[in-house]
């Protein structure tokens, strides 16, 4: 059964890239979001297998999401992807409950590197 995916980016060239990369990796693409808020009714409609997010956003930022949604499902598989790339800022997204992280621009084997790492961790 194809794993299924949400991505949150206020990015459009952003977010069709990693959905072009997730297709490719036999993902099926359940939502896509452009802030956090969205992002939060978008996650309880399909609960996805896996989460990507932005940290830098409109009307709730990734930080804020990332908390709220492990808060109702703390299982969730989330991974960052920021250009917020200093060490501070990943640690602060792994204890708001993110599982894994990459720094924008990143290369289509980043991500699918990234992509592999969380479905083998979950």
């Amino acid at each position: 059964m194809a794993k299924t995916i949400m991505i949150v980016d206020d990015s459009n060239v952003i977010r069709n890239r990693i959905t072009r990369g997730s297709k490719e990796m036999d993902f099926v693409v359940v939502a896509t979001a452009t802030n956090g808020a969205e992002a939060l009714e978008l996650y309880r409609q399909h609960r996805p297998d896996l989460v990507t997010m932005d940290l830098t956003m409109p009307k709730m930022d990734g930080l804020e999401c990332i908390s709220e949604i492990t808060a109702m499902d703390e299982d969730a598989n989330i991974l960052v992807i920021s250009a917020l790339s200093d060490k501070a800022t990943g640690i602060k997204a792994l204890e708001y409950g993110a599982r894994g992280f990459i720094c924008k621009p990143f290369t289509d084997e980043d991500l699918f590197q990234a992509l592999m790492e969380m479905m083998e961790s979950n």
